[in-house]
């Protein structure tokens, strides 16, 4: 295929959308309330594992304690299982039943 014909075809590919990629799904992680982990806990966790500062990590907490439930980040599904399972075993080893569940956003 000489120079020209390439640099045709690579046009053609870019004009007719063939290079387009869907967006994976994006999901929600769920933290639940419960009466025995500290709020203290949640706050670090929510700054430690889902990047949130400390004034949004406390609002979110908030939220969790008073609606039973906050959105801790949305990400893709993969992302989310490997957050929930580090959450999960975090709260295990400092002996909180802390709780995340994941849901399509």
């Amino acid at each position: 295929m000489s120079r020209q014909q390439s640099d045709h075809y690579q046009e053609s590919l870019v004009l007719n959308g063939d290079n387009d990629l869907d967006e994976p799904p994006l999901y929600k992680v769920l933290m639940h309330n419960d009466d025995y982990t500290s709020m203290e806990f949640v706050i670090a966790i929510l700054e430690q594992i889902f990047q949130k500062n400390h004034e949004e990590a406390t609002r979110i907490m908030f939220n969790i304690h008073e609606q039973g439930i906050g959105v801790a980040g949305v990400y893709t599904k993969d992302i989310c299982e490997t957050k929930i399972a580090v959450v999960h075993d975090l709260a295990r080893s400092n002996e909180f039943p802390l709780r995340c569940s994941v849901e399509k956003a």
